[in-house]
Parts: C-alpha cells; structure tokens; sequence
C-alpha cells in the first residue's frame, strides 16, 4: 500500500450524490433480496406445521438466509469502525449479479470483506487451502478474485492507482486454525475484523480518503450496468417478519424436543404416532 499513487487532490473530484444508489444499500441487501425472491414460492404454513415448528424457509432458501445473517452480522461490527472510516454494503460488481460484501475506505486503505458464515463449525486455513468441517472451500481463490476487480475498477474511476487488501471474515467458527497465513489474503474471524482494521497504519490522508469514497460511489465504477436497487427499508421489514418466524419456528422445536425426551412414551401416547412422526422430522430439519 505504501506505493500507492493518488492524483492532486486539488483537482475536481468525481460527482456524485449524496443520496448515491451503493450507500443508500444495506449489509446483506442483495442476498435479501435472493432470499425473499426464492422465498415467494412458499405458501402459508398449516397449523400443524406451525404447532409443530416446521421452518418457513424452503430448502433452497436456507443458504440464502444464512449468507443474509452473516452479512448483516458483520455489517453491525463494521458500523463501530471510527470517524474517518467508510463502508459500502453489497456493492454489484461486473455485469452479472455477483457483488462484494463489503468495501472499507479509510485512513488504512482499502478493503473488500468477504463475509462467511460458518456458524458451529470448524474452520482450518493453510496458504491457499481453506477447509470448513473438513470440506475444501475455495474462499482464498474467490477473496483474491474479488480484491483484483476492485483495484481495477476503482483504479479507474480514481484515475490512479489504488490497491485493496482482500479479508475473508467468518462468523461466528466453532474454531479458525490459521496454520499458515495466505500470502494475499487476510483470514480472521468477524468478532477480529474491527480491532483488526483498527490497527491498520495510515496511508491515505482524508483528503485522499474523500476522493477515493466519491470515486466509489460514481455511477458505473463498480457494474457496468446497475439493476435498481430495492428500497432498504422494505428489505428490511421483509427480512425481520422472515427471521422472526423463522426463530419462532426454532423455538418451539426446541419445546418439543425438551418435552419428547422428558416424556417418551407418555409423549407418544399423547399426540398420537402421525404428530410424533411429524415432530421428529420437525426437530432433526
């Protein structure tokens, strides 16, 4: 970062809006969007299903929905970032649909975040190998991929050369053993990114930080052309009424499972061998 070359920034900056679409976005805002949309051909859920708990999220939403919870979790973490330091959630990125996580523009430069939500799990990095539960991810390849586009975007918008640190964060492991460091890209856990960008050693001056965060927000540095964006606020209500189920549901299998191991038979007895076959499919979904 130290070779990092920024034009004068006396000259004219980039327009842009203080109302600019990318921070008019949220942190999770494009899996949200994925997730409500796959989610729409989910009807409402019986009165058994809701007495039972069965999930309201379809199968091929579920990885949607813990993509969102990470990305909205390490969202919250980078809002306690200091004056000085700025973020841009879910940034669209190329021509298709594929977006960053998160960019971080400040003092210590910057940063695209790779957010990874390996919740209860094992997490085991060496070099280039990234292995979650013992199955090889290639995170390493895809946080590098990411970093590159958007030194090169962003180098253009800027006029200047800019170079950007590519983090991959995980929420929440069970452990992260780091064996040995990849050589390009840091791996750290969410609750470590903060403190971590915290320490980074100054290299842009805010002046150069400005120009930087207007070049970034410039229509068409990032996609080459930019799907209009759902409003936050509806995403927002969406997703909240979804996750509120969705615990809901989580709630009241646990109920049930406390009850069927305290009860045993009487408990079969009780709601009958149908209810108690639904039951047992519930708590193990």
């Amino acid at each position: 970062m130290d070779d990092a070359v920024l034009p004068d920034v006396t000259g004219p900056l980039p327009r842009v809006s203080a109302l600019s679409p990318l921070r008019q976005r949220i942190a999770g805002h494009s899996v949200i969007s994925e997730l409500l949309s796959v989610q729409q051909a989910a009807g409402q859920r019986s009165s058994l299903a809701r007495l039972i708990g069965i999930s309201p999220l379809l199968e091929n939403a579920r990885p949607w929905y813990w993509g969102a919870l990470g990305e909205i979790s390490v969202g919250r973490l980078l809002a306690k970032l200091p004056e000085g330091c700025h973020v841009l959630h879910a940034v669209p990125v190329g021509r298709g649909s594929s977006d960053i996580d998160h960019v971080v523009i400040g003092p210590g430069g910057v940063f695209t975040i790779n957010t990874k939500n390996h919740s209860g799990q094992k997490v085991w990095v060496a070099g280039r190998t990234f292995m979650v539960a013992g199955q090889k991810q290639p995170h390493i390849r895809n946080a590098e991929h990411e970093a590159e586009r958007a030194a090169r975007l962003l180098s253009a918008a800027a006029d200047a050369q800019v170079e950007v640190t590519p983090v991959v964060a995980v929420v929440e492991p069970q452990s992260l053993t780091v064996r040995e460091k990849p050589a390009t890209v840091v791996v750290l856990t969410a609750a470590q990114l903060v403190q971590w960008l915290k320490k980074r050693p100054q290299v842009y001056s805010a002046d150069h930080v400005s120009w930087l965060l207007r070049a970034a927000n410039a229509p068409g540095t990032w996609h080459v052309a930019p799907a209009e964006s759902q409003p936050a606020s509806a995403l927002q209500t969406a997703f909240s009424g979804l996750d509120k189920e969705v615990r809901g549901a989580r709630s009241v299998r646990r109920v049930w499972g406390i009850s069927l191991a305290g009860g045993g038979a009487v408990a079969a007895l009780t709601v009958g061998p149908d209810l108690l076959q639904g039951l047992l499919r519930a708590l193990v979904a």
